[in-house]
């Protein structure tokens, strides 16, 4: 079964909203592309830390927790890029 139109749009939203959530957070500027890509990124870094730590984030709403985490993982990849820099 493939990922329908509205599962891509919602998937895109996500990772646009937590992209600049991230860069409000550690400072930076961006476009819609650099969002997009951060975010993006970030929900698989945030997915593979929460997972791997066990870490539940009880708020009810799996579109928020879905930002939260992906917000995370995009603030870690932005640290890291930085730390490389």
């Amino acid at each position: 079964m493939g990922m329908g139109v509205q599962s891509l749009v919602v998937w895109l939203v996500i990772g646009l909203i937590a992209g600049w959530l991230a860069s409000q957070l550690v400072g930076g500027r961006g476009g819609l592309v650099y969002y997009l890509i951060i975010g993006l990124i970030g929900s698989f870094i945030g997915g593979f830390i929460v997972n791997f730590f066990h870490i539940h984030i009880g708020i009810g709403s799996p579109i928020i927790t879905e930002i939260l985490v992906s917000a995370g993982g995009a603030i870690v990849l932005v640290l890291v890029a930085r730390a490389i820099r």
